[in-house]
């Protein structure tokens, strides 16, 4: 993005450019004459960590709106639900059983690109970790449709690459996995679970505690895949506890395909964020 702005000084970029070509000396060699912005041992340091989370922060935010970025559509889910042509290497069969939700994914992304399309790819363009399993299908989707679609990657040490769908542009990578969250819901227009692990747990009742908590607006919040969900997790036990109120099960539907997840979706009326906790009372 071209700078536009007046300004009597040098810029940055100019600076850092000049201080590349001063005569090689003991001082100019010193860690110390480097421009701090331009110093990756000194903004690695463990005192810059909060200047850290206000990069990862600020880079994706900028970026997003520099390419007209809107809201999004959340898409969580395994990375290792595999497609289901690969269904026969998966490590289980219940693995296996669930490629199918890839293929949902898949379509679903799709027809969000199309309507996402219709906005300019400005809204309902979707988001995913950018990883394999349903994250792959979700950007896949977006490619059918040939539009666009954002990879939230996170550095771990078993990963090797973004899957070769997200498109280049919107493609980032975090080091911190709250900010990392921030940027999956602070444009989120609908958020979709599909079967997952940890991490797609992890994600799901963040997001849920932030709506539940008032702190974010509601979303349609779909689950696909009642069975599966029912089966790791007893929502109803939760509220016959007391721990969640009964009006707590009224913030997620179920969905077993695209076009119920789309039907709710386009029926959506927004509503506040909540004011109290059901339940909690005083």
């Amino acid at each position: 993005m071209s700078d536009d702005r007046h300004s009597r000084f040098p810029d940055a970029s100019a600076d850092r450019s000049r201080a590349e070509h001063v005569p090689v000396t003991p001082q100019t060699q010193s860690p110390a004459y480097q421009l701090a912005f331009a110093d990756e041992g000194f903004l690695c340091r463990e005192e810059l960590r909060p200047v850290r989370l206000q990069l990862e922060l600020l880079k994706p935010q900028l970026m997003l709106d520099e390419q007209g970025v809107e809201s999004t559509v959340v898409m969580f889910g395994g990375a290792r639900i595999p497609a289901p042509a690969e269904k026969a290497k998966a490590r289980t069969k219940t693995l296996a059983d669930l490629s199918h939700f890839y293929d949902e994914a898949r379509v679903f992304a799709r027809k969000m690109t199309e309507k996402s399309q219709a906005t300019g790819n400005r809204r309902h363009v979707v988001v995913t970790g950018g990883g394999p399993g349903v994250m792959e299908a979700g950007n896949r989707g977006a490619v059918d449709a040939g539009g666009v679609s954002i990879g939230l990657n996170i550095v771990l040490p078993h990963e090797q690459a973004p899957n070769e769908y997200v498109t280049p542009e919107l493609c980032f990578n975090f080091h911190y996995f709250a900010i990392r969250k921030m940027h999956f819901l602070m444009r989120a227009e609908a958020i979709c679970v599909f079967p997952g692990g940890f991490g797609t747990l992890d994600e799901l009742f963040e997001a849920l505690t932030l709506i539940q908590t008032g702190r974010m607006e509601p979303v349609p919040f779909l689950l696909f895949g009642r069975d599966f969900w029912e089966k790791i997790i007893n929502w109803d036990a939760l509220a016959d506890a007391g721990t969640i109120s009964e009006q707590d099960l009224n913030l997620f539907k179920f969905v077993e395909n695209a076009d119920e997840a789309l039907a709710v979706i386009e029926a959506w009326n927004p509503v506040p964020a909540r004011q109290n906790l059901p339940g909690r009372e005083r």
